[in-house]
């Protein structure tokens, strides 16, 4: 029997265990590949999914990030290793208002797709939503609505045996009817509650109608799950968290009764009858899905001036602020481990990991999977039943920075959309492999270092795990050449801010013109990526010493692109907006013609041509370097002389691309990681001309605006021709955050330190 094909080959009499003879085949057929039984763990992926509405508009994850149009994303799927998928089929999405008649299209397609390519379907059928605009989460007629919609779905699958009606029903109610975030933006503990059994109620009604066509059918309940850390004044709110996030799972395991924490605190609030009936009539979940992440543990702090004022709430009696444990506490919260653990301890059901997802740089991305990995590992060896790891976001989201009530930033998965088709990732590899962490990426995850500490340090009830680094003399390192220059050292922070071993030259160790020293220097220090940060950068002394500038930019970066790919080492190399003559129309793509006005632009052009013959070697157009960290830079030297009271004058009729430095390394880290090669345009996707610039940097500054003075190219003193109008886009990806959002990084920064002195 293949496993993904549910219980009809089954006899009858064995349909009833249809879940746990499934579980079994997969076990032997698991001991068959592996001695080792803590590999008895089933790979599952997802992509962020959620239908939620904030006022009358509903925010849709498939359509931010075009999963819900891109059919070939179901054979991408496929390609990771995945034993099965959880796979939205939404209220929202398919029965968007009850005069209509379902549509199935998109949904037929998916699990069709997967079906045929063995991999299982754990069906969603609401996802942080509060079902169509005809009903809420306070509406009583939800938990039919949303039964009769399984009803549907499951007369249309009946193959499908394994079920998430609702996803996280607490969160839900948190964000909905306690927080006001979403629909219907309700703040009220009365409301929450409602709005929680109501959930309850449709997820008990929705398996009932599931297991009235398949009685094998499974549920699988996810809820997000930490812990809720406190000092000593705010404990009792902390305890009455640490009690309330229990609360989906305790329903359905019919926990709550007279005995149960909360009973008198809901019955307050007249629910007494709705709780006896659960209790009365249970669904205990088959499959306990844990949603963990690294801001679900939390901390109270009473000492509410030490953090901004946003973090803050609670009573008129009790004020404190609510932050991410592990940015304050030390030592750091038990993060997954606890979290496995404590729901181990509390149900005794099996476990699964059903969303493990780090926004965050790739190979901090790549840590949190490996680490969830080796949770759900050393949790089995010690006899926890831990089923699956879920890789979730495979295609990303967008927004959830602002906990989906504004468009927000978009952060890749397994592939990254921001172009609008599918580029893997690095993670899509790690998920193939089930969590074995790649050598370049070892080293600790943020949360584990010093670096996670965002506020003044409270002590921690219990120790934090502490895992084993790799020796660093075993990891490889990147090589960066240009100790002298601003990227170069911008690299070296970036690297040492990431945990990436990393070692920065200077010419008298790694002289591009010098084979000898090329070859030295990459046997010395077996590099597995070399950054090229060195280079002619004097745009306008380059029309008077051309042989030098090509010598700098292209002969010696050539040779060295060229040695790394001998060695089987990747490599990136930097090119400029300058390669374009400007005359275009519309931002220049990564494709676009080149016919550069200068001879710093035509070096450049010179290392393009070459190094696209060259396996391995990435190449990044940038554009109008700028950073707080190092003097000798446009918007640096603006809000110098502005806060000195002196004019500025800016260039109006010529529009580039600013590029904030620390977003620059940070995205080119991560293509190195990802395997990336050929032409990237990397810049924070905005075209503005000089002038424009430099009153936004005054503005964000708080320094004078009416001190800058547009100008016209011919008079701002460049020898080397300029062309007037080259901003860069990308067709490859879109990750870099916006132009604004680096301005205000960047005076956040010039604001509190000023700049470095160079």
């Amino acid at each position: 029997m293949l496993l993904s094909e549910g219980n009809r080959y089954l006899p009858a009499r064995f349909r009833g265990y249809a879940s746990e003879i499934r579980y079994l085949i997969f076990v032997i057929q698991e001991r068959d590949r592996s001695e080792n039984l803590t590999e008895i763990i089933e790979a599952w992926g997802g992509a962020e999914c959620t239908v939620n509405r904030v006022n009358d508009a509903f925010g849709d994850q498939l359509c931010a990030t075009k999963h819900g149009s891109r059919d070939g994303d179901f054979g991408l799927m496929a390609t990771l290793g995945l034993s099965a998928v959880r796979f939205p089929i939404l209220w929202e999405r398919v029965s968007p208002a009850p005069d209509r008649p379902p549509d199935w299209t998109w949904t037929d397609r998916g699990v069709s797709t997967l079906r045929a390519s063995g991999i299982g379907i754990i069906a969603g059928l609401i996802h942080h939503g509060s079902g169509p605009r005809h009903t809420s989460l306070l509406d009583p007629a939800f938990a039919a609505g949303l039964a009769d919609h399984a009803a549907r779905t499951v007369e249309r699958y009946p193959w499908i045996d394994d079920w998430t009606p609702v996803n996280e029903p607490l969160t839900t109610a948190r964000f909905s009817a306690l927080y006001g975030f979403w629909y219907p933006h309700l703040t009220d503990e009365r409301s929450f509650w409602e709005a929680l059994l109501n959930q309850i109620d449709a997820t008990r009604l929705a398996m009932r109608a599931i297991r009235r066509v398949n009685p094998a059918a499974r549920l699988i309940q996810t809820e997000d799950l930490g812990r809720t850390y406190a000092t000593v004044a705010v404990r009792d709110q902390a305890a009455f968290d640490n009690q309330r996030r229990w609360m989906s799972w305790d329903l359905l395991c019919g926990m709550v009764d007279a005995h149960h924490p909360l009973w008198p605190r809901l019955c307050g609030y007249g629910l007494q009858a709705r709780l006896e009936a659960i209790h009365a009539d249970p669904c205990p979940p088959d499959v306990i899905g844990i949603n963990h992440y690294l801001t679900s543990d939390r901390l109270l702090d009473h000492r509410t001036d030490n953090y901004p004022p946003e973090t803050v709430g609670g009573s008129d009696r009790t004020r404190f602020a609510d932050v991410e444990a592990v940015r304050a506490l030390d030592p750091g919260p038990q993060g997954l481990r606890g979290a496995i653990d404590e729901a181990w301890s509390r149900y005794g059901r099996p476990l699964a990991l059903t969303e493990v997802h780090n926004g965050c740089t790739r190979e901090e991305q790549i840590r949190w999977l490996a680490e969830a990995w080796a949770a759900a590992r050393a949790a089995r060896a010690r006899g926890v039943d831990v089923r699956a790891v879920t890789a979730w976001a495979l295609f990303g989201s967008r927004g959830w920075d602002t906990l989906l009530t504004k468009q927000g930033r978009y952060e890749p998965g397994a592939f990254d959309v921001s172009s609008g088709h599918p580029r893997e990732t690095a993670l899509a590899n790690v998920i193939r492999a089930r969590g074995a962490l790649p050598a370049k990426c070892a080293g600790n995850g943020w949360w584990r270092r010093d670096i996670r500490l965002a506020f003044p340090r409270a002590a921690a009830p219990a120790p934090m795990a502490v895992h084993r680094k790799t020796s660093e003399a075993a990891i490889r390192p990147i090589l960066i050449a240009g100790a002298t220059g601003t990227l170069g050292r911008a690299f070296a922070s970036e690297c040492h801010h990431r945990d990436l071993p990393a070692v920065i030259t200077a010419r008298d160790e790694l002289d591009l013109l010098d084979a000898g020293s090329v070859a030295s220097a990459i046997e010395r220090h077996q590099p597995w990526a070399v950054i090229n940060a060195a280079g002619w950068v004097r745009v306008d002394d380059a029309e008077a010493e051309r042989e030098a500038c090509h010598a700098a930019n292209a002969t010696g970066a050539i040779a060295l692109a060229e040695a790394c790919a001998k060695e089987g080492i990747a490599s990136v190399s930097f090119s400029s907006d300058l390669v374009f003559d400007g005359t275009a129309s519309a931002p220049y793509a990564e494709d676009a013609a080149t016919a550069p006005r200068n001879v710093y632009g035509a070096s450049k052009v010179a290392l393009e041509g070459a190094l696209a013959k060259v396996d391995g070697a990435l190449i990044v157009r940038t554009a109008a370097f700028f950073s707080p960290h190092d003097r000798y830079n446009f918007a640096v030297h603006c809000i110098d002389m502005l806060r000195r009271g002196e004019r500025f004058k800016a260039v109006d009729d010529c529009v580039v691309s600013p590029t904030y430095v620390p977003d620059l390394c940070r995205e080119t880290i991560d293509l190195l990681i990802d395997g990336e090669d050929g032409i990237w345009h990397l810049t924070n996707d905005e075209g503005v001309s000089w002038y424009q610039f430099a009153r936004r940097l005054a503005a964000a500054t708080g320094s004078a605006e009416d001190l800058i003075t547009a100008i016209p190219a011919a008079q701002a003193g460049w020898i080397a021709e300029r062309p007037g109008f080259c901003p860069l886009t990308s067709h490859r990806g879109r990750t870099m955050p916006s132009l604004q959002s680096a301005i205000d990084r960047f005076a956040g920064v010039y604001r509190s330190t000023g700049p470095i002195a160079g």
